[in-house]
C-alpha cells in the first residue's frame, strides 16, 4: 500500500503460497493461492496510485509448477468473459474504471507464469509435467506440458493475460545469486532481481546523439552514460524507500535502471529497417555500450568509494556475467558461453558500423578489466523501460526498443486546434537514402498532401468561384486545410457560414441536416471528392509514393498499417527479433508488449513464445488487437475515417439494430437483407423536443453541450461547441455529434457509443469544472 500511495509500482512472486485443498498445519486444508491474489487484487483497485486516478501498478507472478497454475493461467480469461457478459448483455460501459471491469477480479495486475527451460522441453518432447505442493514436495497433479503450454496461449489469445517470464534465463544471467534467485520483476518486466529491492530509471534520447551526416556521436553517448550511471548511484543514497527490508535491499546491492528511447526514429532516420539485421546490429552495438560503459563507470566508481556490499560474495558469479556479455560483443561461438544454455543473440560484425563495433567491445574489455581490479559499485547497471511519459517530455517520436507508431500524426497548436504533420524522421530517412531535396519534397506531400487548393483536382479555387465561393470563403477554407483530416471537414457551416451557404442557395433545415454533404450537394462526385482529398489530405502512407524505391518501403514500416491505403506493418517476429539483439546486453530485462492482429491463432501466439525463448530473451507479453473489451481504439483516428469505413460502419450499426429487432437471422449481410426488403428504420425526433444545456470546462476549455429528447426522455441527438476553439476541432465535433445523433435515431443503445469511445483521449482533456459528478475528461 505505501509503494501504491508514493506513485510506484510492485512485483511478487506467490508460488510459496499452498495450493488449493493442501493440508494446513493446524488441521484442515489450505483455500490456495488464488483466495490471496483476488485479495490483493481488490486492495490494488482501491488504492490509486501516487494518489492520482490511474490504478496501482501491480505484478503477480506465479511459478509454473504451482498446484493451482490452471486456476491462474485461466483467471483472467474467465473474469473477462464475465466482464464480456455484463458488457454486452447487461448494457454496463466498457470503460475499464466502469463498472463492469470493477465487478470483476484481476484487473489491477499484470500477470505473468515463470516457465523454467525444464518445462519448454517437457513441451517440445510432448512430456509430463508434475504440479508440486509448496509443503511437502510431492507431485500434487500430472499433466501434460503441451496441454499447459496451450491453456497459457489460449489464455494470451483470450485476453492478453498471461505473460511468460523465463525462469531458467534470467537466472543464468543473475550477478548475485548468493543472495538467492531472482523470483520476480517490476510490473512492466524491465526491472529483475532479488526480493526486497528497488531501482529508479533513466533514459537516453538516441536521436540527440546522430550526426548531421546520419553518423553516431559515440564520444558524446558515452558521455551521458558515464554521467548519468553517477547521477543514479547518487540516487540510490537520495531515495526514500517504504520499508526497511527495501532499504537494505537498495543499499545492499545498488541496483541502476540507465536505458535508451527513440530507438525506432534513429534507425528510420539512419536509412535502416525496423525488422533488418542492419537495424538489430545497430541496436546490439548501442545497448552493449550503453551497459558496458556503464559497469565501467560503476568499476571507476567503486575504486574509489568501494563496491556494492554484496560484491564480494557474488565476484566470481558477477564477472562471470560480464564475461557473458562480453562474449556477445565479440559474437563468441556458444561453446564460449559460461553457465548458459539458451542461444545468445551477438553483434554481426559484418553487419555493423566499424566505430559502433569497436566501442561496443572497448567497453566490455574496459568494464571486466576494470572489474577485476576495483569490484563493481553496482550489482545492476541497465532496464530498457517503455519510456511513455519521458518520452514525451524527450520529444521522441518512438519509445523504449519500440518502432514508430503511424507516419502521420496530429500536433496540437498552443492556440488551439490541430497541426497535421509527417513524423519528423521521414525527410532524414529519405536524405540518407539518396533522395533529392525535390523527391523528398514530393514523397512528404503524398503522404501528409498539400493542405491547400491550389493545383488539387476538380475541387480547387476555380471550380469553387464558379460554384459561387467568394473569395474570402475561400480563403477561409484555405485556411482550414491543414488542420483536417477529411477535406469535406473544411466545408461545413462552421467554417464558411451560414450566410454564405444561404447565398449559394441551401435552406437552414437542409445544411442542418445530419445527412448534409456540402461537396456533394455543390456536384462533386464521389471519385472527384476522392481524387481532391488524396492530393489535399494526403494518404498518409509512403506505399505509392512517386520516385520512392520498393526496396526502401521497409525503412518506413511502422507497428499498424498506414492511413486508409497502406498495407504493410512489421511482424511480430520482428518485434521478437529486435528485443533479442538487446537483451545480452542488458543487466535487467527489456519492457515490450509484442502486439498482434486480431487474426493471429493460439498457435500463433506459441509459436512467438517458443521463439522468444530460443533466442535467450528474459520475458514476453503479447497483446492480440480485440482481445479485451475495454480496449481504447487506437490505430487511428476515428475523425480521419475515410467514406468507406463510414459505409462500413453504418452497415455494422444497421445489423445489430435488426439484430436487436429480431429480424435478421445470424450471418445474414445487411446486403442480403436489404434486398429482400428489410431496412433500418429511423425514429424522428418531435419538431418541438426536450433537452438541456450544459455548460462546463475541460481541461480550461469552455463547453456546451446540448441534447434532444424523445417524449419518454430517451436522448435522440446531441450538439456540442467548444467556445474558442478554432474551426476545425469545431467541425470534428460537430462531425462527431450528427454521426452520434443518427445513429440514436437508427436505434444504437447510446450505451454502444459510450463503449466504443471510452478511452479516447484527444485535447482539451484534463479537469472538469461546472458538473456536479464528472471530474475528468
Amino acid at each position: 500500500a505505501r509503494l501504491f500511495k508514493m506513485g510506484s509500482g510492485t512485483g511478487s512472486n506467490f508460488s510459496n503460497i499452498r495450493g488449493e485443498n493442501e493440508p494446513l498445519s493446524g488441521g484442515g486444508k489450505s483455500s490456495g493461492v488464488m483466495s490471496f491474489l483476488k485479495i490483493g487484487d481488490r486492495a490494488a483497485g482501491a488504492i490509486k496510485s501516487g494518489g492520482t486516478t490511474r490504478r496501482a501498478a501491480k505484478m503477480v507472478i506465479l511459478d509454473v509448477d504451482h498446484p493451482d497454475i490452471e486456476l491462474f493461467i485461466d483467471w483472467k480469461k474467465a473474469e473477462e468473459d464475465k466482464a464480456r457478459i455484463l458488457i454486452q448483455k447487461g448494457g454496463m460501459a466498457a470503460d475499464f474504471n466502469g463498472e463492469a471491469y470493477a465487478t470483476v477480479s484481476g484487473q489491477n495486475s499484470n500477470n505473468s507464469v515463470r516457465v523454467t527451460s525444464d518445462f519448454i522441453e517437457a513441451v517440445i518432447a510432448d512430456g509430463d509435467w508434475n504440479l508440486t505442493r509448496r509443503t511437502d514436495g510431492a507431485v500434487a497433479k500430472t499433466v501434460k506440458a503441451r496441454d499447459l503450454w496451450r491453456q497459457i496461449s489460449e489464455a494470451a489469445w483470450a485476453c492478453a493475460d498471461p505473460g511468460l517470464q523465463f525462469d531458467t534465463i534470467i537466472n543464468e544471467w543473475h550477478t548475485c545469486p548468493e543472495g538467492g534467485r531472482i523470483r520476480g520483476s517490476n510490473p512492466c518486466s524491465e526491472y529483475m532481481f532479488l526480493d526486497d529491492t528497488a531501482c529508479n530509471l533513466a533514459s537516453l534520447n538516441l536521436v540527440r546523439f546522430m550526426n548531421p551526416d546520419g553518423s553516431f556521436d559515440i564520444d558524446s553517448y558515452q558521455h551521458a552514460i558515464r554521467l548519468w550511471t553517477m547521477v543514479l548511484e547518487i540516487s540510490v543514497t537520495m531515495a526514500h524507500f517504504p520499508s526497511a527490508p527495501i532499504a537494505q535491499g537498495s543499499y545492499d546491492y545498488r541496483t541502476l535502471g540507465l536505458g535508451y528511447a527513440n530507438l525506432g526514429s534513429m534507425l528510420m532516420r539512419m536509412g535502416l529497417a525496423y525488422n533488418s539485421d542492419e537495424g538489430r546490429a545497430i541496436a546490439g552495438t548501442l545497448t552493449a555500450i550503453l551497459t558496458g560503459y556503464a559497469y565501467a563507470t560503476s568499476a571507476e566508481m567503486a575504486s574509489v568509494v568501494g563496491p556494492f556490499p554484496k560484491f564480494t560474495e557474488n565476484r566470481e558469479h558477477m564477472l562471470r556475467v560480464i564475461r557473458n556479455h562480453r562474449r556477445a560483443a565479440y559474437d563468441a561461438p556458444a561453446e564460449d558461453f559460461e553457465g548458459l544454455t539458451h542461444t545468445v543473440m551477438g553483434i554481426d560484425a559484418g553487419l555493423a558500423p566499424a566505430p559502433l563495433l569497436s566501442a561496443a567491445r572497448q567497453s566490455w574489455d574496459l568494464a571486466l578489466d576494470l572489474g577485476e581490479a576495483h569490484g563493481y559499485r553496482n550489482a545492476q547497471a541497465t532496464v530498457l523501460a517503455p519510456t511513455g511519459t519521458i518520452g514525451l517530455l524527450m520529444d521522441c517520436d518512438t519509445t523504449g526498443v519500440e518502432p514508430d507508431f503511424a507516419l502521420v500524426k496530429f500536433k496540437k497548436l498552443a492556440g488551439g486546434g490541430y497541426f497535421k504533420i509527417v513524423n519528423q524522421s521521414v525527410t532524414p530517412a529519405l536524405a540518407n537514402l539518396g533522395y533529392s531535396e525535390a523527391q523528398q519534397s514530393e514523397i512528404v506531400t503524398y503522404i501528409v498532401g498539400t493542405s491547400s487548393l491550389d493545383d488539387a483536382p476538380f475541387i480547387n479555387s476555380e471550380s469553387l468561384s464558379a460554384k459561387g465561393f467568394t473569395a474570402e470563403e475561400i480563403a477561409k477554407i484555405e485556411a482550414t486545410l491543414p488542420g483536417v483530416f477529411e477535406l469535406k471537414h473544411a466545408f461545413n457551416v462552421f467554417v464558411i457560414g451560414e450566410a454564405a451557404l444561404q447565398r449559394l442557395g441551401f435552406e437552414v433545415d437542409e445544411y442542418t441536416s445530419w445527412e448534409f454533404d456540402l461537396l456533394a450537394a455543390l456536384g462533386f462526385s464521389r471519385s472527384e471528392i476522392t481524387a481532391a482529398n488524396d492530393h489535399i489530405c494526403g494518404r498518409q502512407t509512403i506505399e505509392g509514393a512517386p520516385h520512392i524505391a520498393d526496396e526502401h518501403l521497409s525503412v518506413f514500416d511502422t507497428a499498424n498499417k498506414n492511413g486508409k491505403y497502406g498495407t504493410r506493418f512489421i511482424h511480430h517476429l520482428g518485434h521478437i527479433k529486435m528485443m533479442a539483439a538487446a537483451q545480452p546486453f542488458i543487466s535487467g530485462a527489456i519492457s515490450k508488449t509484442i502486439n498482434m492482429p486480431n487474426e493471429v491463432t493460439p498457435e500463433d501466439i506459441q509459436d512467438a513464445y517458443k521463439v522468444s525463448w530460443d533466442l535467450g530473451l528474459k520475458s514476453m507479453a503479447l497483446y492480440r488487437d480485440g482481445s479485451k473489451a475495454s480496449q481504447p481504439l487506437s490505430s487511428s483516428s476515428d475523425d480521419g475515417a475515410s467514406e468507406e469505413e463510414t459505409e462500413e460502419i453504418a452497415a455494422a450499426v444497421d445489423k445489430d439494430v435488426q439484430i436487436a429487432w429480431g429480424q435478421v437471422p445470424a450471418g445474414l449481410s445487411p446486403s442480403q437483407a436489404y434486398a429482400q426488403g428489410m431496412h433500418p428504420q429511423r425514429f424522428l425526433l418531435p419538431g418541438r423536443r426536450r433537452g438541456f444545456n450544459q455548460e462546463a470546462r475541460v481541461g480550461g476549455h469552455k463547453v456546451f453541450l446540448r441534447t434532444g429528447e424523445y417524449d419518454d426522455g430517451t436522448l435522440g441527438e446531441i450538439f456540442i461547441d467548444l467556445a474558442k476553439e478554432g474551426a476545425t476541432l469545431k467541425g470534428i465535433l460537430s462531425c462527431f455529434a450528427i454521426a452520434v445523433s443518427k445513429g440514436l435515431q437508427y436505434g444504437v443503445p447510446l450505451e454502444e457509443f459510450v463503449d466504443t469511445f471510452t478511452f479516447q483521449t484527444f485535447e482539451p482533456r484534463g479537469m472538469v469544472e461546472g458538473h456536479p459528478n464528472i471530474k475528468m475528461s
